[in-house]
Parts: structure tokens; C-alpha cells; sequence
């Protein structure tokens, strides 16, 4: 599977969510609102092609993104 163009933000992101914060705990931990989370949620979810997090944190590691260990 090739490896989506994230930015440095957008997998910093996918870490938090792989890690079960909520886009308020999100926003909180980097200074950003949550409108601003969801927005990078919905953003990622259409650049990784899933529909929810389950599909997110799978594809994540499927393109490397999210490592065990």
C-alpha cells in the first residue's frame, strides 16, 4: 500500500487517536480547537480513504504510519 503525503500535524494526529484522545483532549495537548481536530479527523479519514477510526488506526499501520513498539 503506498504511503499517503501527511503532514508532520496530521500524523501527530493519527498518534493521538490511535492512542484513544478525543479531539478535545487532541486540541487541548497541542493548542488548537476542536472544531480544528475534527476538520484534520474528517481530512484524514478522506485522505486515507476509511469511514471511521477502527479504519484509520488499521490503515495507519498498513502504510507505516503507526508502528508497534
Amino acid at each position: 500500500m503506498n504511503k499517503p503525503a501527511l503532514s508532520e500535524r496530521e500524523a501527530q494526529i493519527i498518534k493521538l487517536i490511535a492512542w484513544e484522545y478525543t479531539s478535545e483532549e487532541i486540541g487541548k495537548k497541542l493548542f488548537l480547537s476542536t472544531e480544528t481536530i475534527r476538520t484534520y479527523r474528517k481530512n484524514l479519514f478522506c485522505k486515507l480513504d476509511v469511514t471511521n477510526v477502527a479504519g484509520l488506526v488499521r490503515r495507519a499501520f498498513e502504510c507505516e504510519i503507526l508502528q508497534v513498539g
